[in-house]
């Protein structure tokens, strides 16, 4: 299972990748600047102008290494993956719970009180950790707000109304978001969420921390044989992978939210790795994103309990662990669907 920690991302504008013997190569200008053996790779993440060699595709489809290839600034382009894994009759039994709204609402439930948890243990450790700081009470009163929200989901809530209590609750954790932003209050500030382009430096870290996250989940549920595009929370939409986007619910706020406030807090970044384009939009510089997939694949190295199997576990493993909890549930192994709860 180590092998779905690892992910090659590719930033350097010219890059070219082919295949030599059991390894991946990088060149630049015909000059080798990395090698890594298959073995380790999950997946392989290229930004920009960065080519692949025929054989290389060919290579890591045959070995089940997807290739992703984004926009130099992060907007997700095309993936190239090998055949269809998994169980035929476990996607028959997901898209047989998808067309069934009261099925849907159930999971879709599960993954709402995973995500309104998580968001509301990021709040409360921000209290704990930074007790000190302006907007604390506020940042109570949102937390307990959110509390309200998630006793609301014990009840018998159709679709639309689960997705009420999300919506609510969203509000209410992005609304005290810049209380948790603790240094470089004059360069990052964070006013409401805001994307495709994002407006604001805290935004640009967001939408860009939640791409690279719904690359390792959609990575996740295609090895377990899900199909990342039909989901219960998300309806179906041509082009979006809604399953994907429903599991990434439950790890934005612990897992990507966490890791822009402590770039930010920390001062791993700072203003001068923003660029605003001709669009009003803002982009990171390269080395700037470089540092925040650095942080991205250490963070992914971190130990924690998962809160279900009472096991340790590096981070990088949960997305897969997630999936395969889900498919046991679609395959009638556990009663229910068990979400990712942050303790």
């Amino acid at each position: 299972m180590k092998r779905y920690l690892n992910t090659l991302f590719v930033t350097t504008q010219g890059s070219y990748l082919s295949k030599e013997g059991e390894s991946v190569i990088v060149s630049v200008n015909r000059e080798t600047k990395l090698r890594v053996p298959i073995i380790g790779l999950g997946s392989i993440v290229c930004f920009g102008n960065v080519l692949c060699s025929p054989f290389l595709l060919g290579f890591c489809c045959k070995n089940n290494v997807t290739i992703s290839f984004m926009s130099k600034y992060g907007r997700f382009m095309a993936r190239v993956d090998g055949p269809v894994s998994g169980n035929v009759l476990l996607r028959r039994e997901q898209y047989r719970r998808s067309d069934n709204l009261e099925a849907s609402s159930n999971i879709a439930r599960a993954i709402v009180i995973g995500k309104i948890a998580n968001c509301r243990k990021v709040l409360q450790r921000s209290v704990r950790d930074h007790g000190e700081c302006n907007g604390v009470q506020r940042i109570k009163q949102m937390a307990d707000r959110i509390g309200q929200h998630l006793r609301k989901l014990s009840q018998d809530l159709t679709l639309d109304e689960i997705r009420g209590v999300e919506g609510d609750a969203s509000r209410s954790y992005f609304s005290v978001f810049d209380s948790m932003i603790t240094s470089q209050k004059e360069n990052f500030i964070f006013r409401f969420r805001n994307r495709r382009p994002p407006k604001d430096n805290v935004n640009c870290l967001l939408s860009f921390i939640y791409t690279i996250l719904l690359h390792d989940v959609r990575s996740a549920l295609e090895t377990v044989g899900l199909d990342p595009q039909v989901g219960f929370l998300h309806r179906d939409r041509p082009g979006r992978p809604s399953l994907a986007l429903d599991m990434m619910e439950e790890f934005r706020a612990p897992f990507a939210d966490r890791l822009a406030l402590s770039l930010i807090n920390l001062k791993q970044v700072r203003q001068g790795g923003f660029i605003e384009s001709e669009a009003g939009g803002i982009h990171m510089t390269d080395e700037t994103r470089k540092t925040l997939l650095i942080a991205y694949q250490k963070r992914k190295q971190d130990m924690i309990e998962h809160p279900f199997l009472g096991e340790q576990m590096q981070i990088g493993l949960l997305f897969h662990v997630q999936a395969l909890l889900l498919a046991r549930f679609l395959r009638g192994d556990i009663d229910g669907y068990p979400p990712f709860i942050w303790k």
